[in-house]
């Protein structure tokens, strides 16, 4: 991964340009060389670099003004000691070069046996070999000391080169290595990250992280580094949040801190570990443990009193009814849709009293008439019978079906119907024709 050089727009004089220039090696490793010949370098170009024991091929990764600033966060003096920049690699050097990382892979898993076979404790991470192939340094952690004289004869007289023994730490090794990180992203180690600082487990607590060790560990096994990244934010931001070392005392019960929420200034509590957690502001906790700092204990966490909480019930219940009054100005009327045949004819004054059906027209016609039964109700009245034609033409009412004279079973079925006796039958839909010696429009007997 290439540095970005963010003074690479500016005029900077080329009369103080700064001559020295960031090489990067393998996995990741940066050492500082001396342009003495004032080369046209830029950012990934190979170059061949002097080093104590022959030369190596790097890639400049920085230079200029940037460079001056790295040396003086790394402590790093600008004198005799640093080595020189030779030339631009061609294409013979990089070939060389190819020839020689071929050989790391075999190299490492050889190595491995033989470390198994004079049981060593150790661990071989990886070796590079030097651009010239005369020399290869091999990688290694362990956890303790460790004496590894005769692996260096052995490794020397198999392999025909210089050997050089580095132990590095388990950060270094992920960096080597290389990797995905949880977040989807090469590995910082890898990339761009030079100087590993010291993590604690405090910087998790602070930031209100699960003391999971699983999910706060990196590839290394150590706590990942990004956890340095947000800590000065937390640090600021916690500075406002009260420190709760005791439960706050209320009416309602003790209130012990569930969780606290940094950047909103938000504290839940739950009262006598209830699962139901109540959150109020920071203002809120400090103000509950000043009054409970003089023996005063509020009504709940949200009022000091309970005639607060009765004033704010009474404040809602207006409301409530203010609003019901102003939608009940609103409200109309509903009007009856679809009633009913039944409750039609229900309400009707015909239905209301009907008319009692005779028994035979013979006995309505022949038998004596009743004074206090009212007007006459003869067959032979004109009015009548214009009447009766006129619902014979009608379509009949299921419901509210008027007798049949030529079907004295349905006007048994009416009159039990109506007088509430048993149930009507149900009316049967075909039409007879009247009677070759009745008819209906004739008067059937005489008066």
């Amino acid at each position: 991964m290439n540095s970005f050089d963010w003074l690479s727009h500016m005029g900077i004089p080329q009369v103080d340009n700064f001559d020295i220039v960031e090489v990067k090696f393998k996995g990741g490793r940066k050492e500082y060389f001396r342009n003495v010949d004032y080369l046209s370098l830029t950012t990934g170009d190979p170059v061949v670099v002097d080093v104590p024991s022959g030369h190596h091929i790097g890639y400049v990764s920085l230079q200029g003004e940037l460079v001056r600033l790295q040396m003086q966060k790394r402590k790093v003096r600008d004198d005799d000691n640093i080595l020189r920049i030779y030339r631009i690699a061609n294409q013979k050097d990089i070939e060389k070069w190819e020839e020689a990382k071929n050989r790391e892979i075999p190299t490492l898993y050889r190595c491995r046996q033989i470390v198994e076979e004079l049981g060593l404790k150790m661990k071989m991470s990886d070796v590079e070999y030097q651009a010239d192939n005369s020399k290869a340094t091999f990688y290694y952690s362990a956890d303790e000391r460790v004496d590894f004289r005769e692996l260096i004869k052995v490794l020397a007289g198999e392999f025909r080169i210089r050997v050089e023994m580095r132990q590095i730490s388990l950060r270094q090794e992920a960096g080597r290595l290389g990797g995905i990180g949880v977040c989807g992203r090469e590995l910082c180690c890898s990339t761009w990250l030079v100087d590993f600082k010291n993590v604690s487990t405090s910087a998790a607590r602070y930031q209100n992280l699960s003391l999971n060790p699983g999910k706060l560990s990196g590839q290394c096994g150590r706590l990942k580094c990004c956890l340095n990244y947000e800590l000065d934010t937390y640090m600021d931001a916690i500075k406002d949040i009260p420190e709760v070392e005791k439960p706050l005392q209320t009416e309602a019960g003790i209130a012990k801190l569930q969780k606290t929420d940094i950047f909103r200034k938000l504290m839940w509590f739950s009262y006598n570990n209830d699962n139901d957690w109540h959150s109020i502001t920071c203002e809120r906790v400090k103000e509950i443990q000043e009054l409970n700092a003089k023996g005063v204990k509020v009504f709940n966490l949200q009022h000091n009193e309970s005639s607060d909480l009765e004033d704010l019930a009474a404040q809602s219940t207006r409301e409530l009814e203010l609003l019901d009054k102003k939608f009940a100005k609103k409200k109309k009327k509903k009007k009856p849709r679809n009633r009913s045949r039944e409750q039609q004819t229900s309400n009707s004054p015909q239905a209301a009293s009907p008319r009692p059906a005779p028994e035979n027209r013979e006995n309505r016609n022949k038998g004596p008439r009743n004074p206090e039964a009212g007007p006459k109700q003869d067959g032979g009245d004109p009015e009548n019978r214009k009447r009766r034609n006129k619902n014979r033409k009608k379509p009949r009412n299921p419901q509210n079906q008027a007798p049949n004279p030529a079907n004295p079973q349905a006007k048994q079925d009416n009159q039990g119907a109506n007088t509430g006796q048993g149930p009507a039958k149900k009316e049967n839909k075909r039409r007879f024709p009247p009677r070759k010696n009745q008819n209906p429009n004739n008067n059937s007997g005489n008066e």
